[in-house]
């Protein structure tokens, strides 16, 4: 891949992200007192596979945008093949997928530096994916789900094993590190077992950076650079197909 194309990949990316930015994020609602967009992991129609990194934050950024409710995607001929039909007039979302170039040498990369041939590489693919909601004549697969109940119980069970101190009441939700305890309002003040439990993990995603754990820096005041990569860590684990109620 030429610098250019890639450059010009990353290029749309970060456009894109920046539009989201500049436009705002509103009046954001604490889930205990979502405009139904898409808010679980995004998957490939085609594969079933869930899109992983900065892909992640592209196609959030673009269901929230466009109102779409569905989180699959695919890219044009993906969805032909899966007898659906892209609407005329419909704009694509771009992702990026990463191949490891393990030669080392310079095939696809006619401006690979001398330095660094013979070594493993990494090229940028950029592609154009569309939403369910674009396409027409697509029959979502029908998904067995457990019951509420069912799920309710399942996911009290995997907070359990993992041992964090855990206190209800008051009307914030917070993790403390100095005594590894997540403090969260009570079930009842949530709109919805989803909001709960989403707000559950989110903490419990910053405990995992106790010392005894992953050992993270957690000193990090709010407007830092420390508290925001921190944030971003759970928002990112918080959208593993694992933790979503959905």
């Amino acid at each position: 891949m030429r610098n250019t194309d890639r450059t010009d990949i990353y290029t749309r990316v970060t456009n894109e992200i920046v539009a989201a930015i500049e436009v705002g994020a509103g009046s954001w609602t604490m889930p205990w007192h979502h405009d139904g967009s898409a808010i679980a992991r995004p998957v490939n129609a085609a594969t079933g596979k869930a899109y992983r990194g900065s892909n992640i934050l592209s196609l959030w950024i673009a269901a929230q945008a466009c109102g779409f409710s569905s989180g699959r995607w695919a890219s044009y001929r993906q969805w032909q093949a899966l007898g659906a039909q892209v609407r005329k007039g419909e704009q694509s979302t771009t992702i990026v997928f990463w191949k490891i170039n393990q030669r080392g040498d310079d095939s696809e990369d006619p401006d690979g530096d001398e330095n660094t041939q013979g070594r493993p590489r990494m090229f940028a693919r950029g592609y154009s994916v569309f939403n369910e909601a674009q396409v027409d004549g697509y029959t979502a697969p029908v998904i067995e789900l457990l019951s509420e109940e069912t799920r309710l119980q399942n996911a009290d069970a995997f907070w359990a094993n993992l041992g964090i101190l855990t206190c209800h009441g008051g009307n914030e939700a917070f993790y403390v590190p100095s005594e590894d305890r997540v403090q969260i309002p009570e079930f009842s003040q949530f709109k919805d077992p989803a909001g709960y439990y989403g707000t559950l993990y989110h903490e419990g995603l910053h405990a995992t950076g106790a010392g005894h754990r992953c050992d993270r820096d957690l000193s990090g005041r709010f407007g830092s650079d420390r508290y925001a990569a921190e944030e971003a860590i759970a928002l990112s684990g918080q959208s593993a197909p694992c933790l979503t109620l959905h």
